[in-house]
């Protein structure tokens, strides 16, 4: 059986919090790290001002590669980036480039941010892929809601678009601020067994999990081990786990999941997939992984 394509995609996912109104561009130079050896990358980001991101990855990435699209609404945001001087796009047409948004409602504080989902449909070499950044519902008790959000965004993201003759995207991926908890677990027991490197002991406590074991979420969809610690709630500035009054649970809140069409068609090698704790402007740690998909024959 002969490789007819490969194709490597860095995916990074970084929700900035309750307080947090912008992105440095220390912060995403570390996020996307300095080997540049991916085809597509992908940036999700979640509670983070407009302004300037789509200028400070261009700046990061100006050597290697160029911006192919966006889709933002509000405080989420959505980039792909495509190598540089690639003749495998049609310059000047946006065929290949589709973007949509689903609102879930939720606004608060000094900015608007709205819950939900943007995303972008694109073809690169043989591949169809769909890539979803999500904000859902927070709160530990919210997972009935989060999964009835899971659904819809699903259910509403390109049916506008809807064409009974189009082919289906090959790929699907889901990066972001997807809030699920740890649940059956105080806060205290929680935080001694990361303490003391016993996170895999939490995972069975994982509503992401539990939730997609029973049928109710991410039918099909694959994850990487999560080996790293639960990337919230940090104090801001730091890497202590939060000490205000709500010494909320830590948990894996922030996401990456892949979904194949056609697994027999198209393998996935997921060569990374692990938090930058290396990034302190931000009350969560964000998460990146490195995924190379190959179309056999």
């Amino acid at each position: 059986m002969g490789n007819l394509n490969t194709t490597q995609v860095s995916v990074e996912d970084q929700s900035l919090g309750e307080n947090q109104l912008w992105v440095a561009y220390e912060d995403l130079v570390e996020l996307i790290g300095r080997n540049r050896r991916f085809d597509l990358l992908v940036v999700g980001l979640q509670e983070v001002a407009r302004d300037n991101v789509a200028r400070l990855l261009q700046d990061a990435l100006v050597e290697t590669h160029e911006l192919l699209g966006e889709a933002i609404m509000q405080s989420l945001q959505l980039y792909v980036f495509g190598p540089k001087n690639s003749d495998l796009f049609i310059k000047g047409k946006r065929s290949y480039l589709k973007v949509d948004k689903h609102s879930v409602g939720g606004f608060g504080g000094m900015m608007r941010r709205k819950k939900g989902a943007v995303a972008i449909r694109i073809s690169y070499k043989e591949f169809r892929m769909v890539f979803i950044t999500c904000h859902l519902s927070a709160h530990a008790r919210n997972v009935q809601e989060r999964n009835a959000q899971c659904r819809r965004i699903s259910q509403s993201l390109f049916s506008k678009y809807w064409n009974p003759y189009a082919r289906p995207p090959q790929i699907t991926i889901w990066l972001g601020d997807l809030n699920y908890r740890l649940q059956g677990i105080d806060t205290h027991p929680a935080r001694n067994l990361i303490q003391r490197n016993l996170h895999s002991l939490l995972l069975r406590k994982d509503q992401l999990h539990k939730e997609a074991e029973r049928g109710q979420i991410f039918s099909g969809y694959c994850e990487g081990t999560l080996a790293f610690k639960p990337t919230y709630k940090y104090n801001q500035g730091s890497s202590n786990y939060d000490t205000s009054y709500k010494v909320r649970v830590p948990s894996w809140t922030d996401r990456i999941l892949f979904k194949i069409r056609d697994p027999d068609k198209i393998t996935a090698s997921l060569h990374c997939y692990e938090s930058v704790d290396d990034i302190y402007s931000s009350d969560h740690k964000p998460v990146r992984a490195h995924i190379c998909f190959r179309v056999s024959k």
